[in-house]
């Protein structure tokens, strides 16, 4: 069992929506609100790299 939950989203590859640590993580991470990260998972699944990649077009200015 994995004890220290500090950095385990920065190990994975997939985000997370089920614990608190992981959405502030990929929040901060990914440079975008909890709303915009939930709506960009209910559009293209959990992949973190398939994420950044559709937060970045969907922000050109950023």
């Amino acid at each position: 069992m994995l004890t220290d939950t500090s950095n385990a989203a920065s190990r994975g590859k997939f985000i997370s929506l089920h614990w608190p640590h992981e959405v502030r993580y990929w929040t901060r991470s990914l440079g975008c609100t909890e709303d915009e990260l939930r709506e960009a998972v209910m559009a293209i699944g959990y992949s973190a790299a398939e994420i950044r990649f559709y937060l970045a077009r969907r922000r050109p200015g950023r």
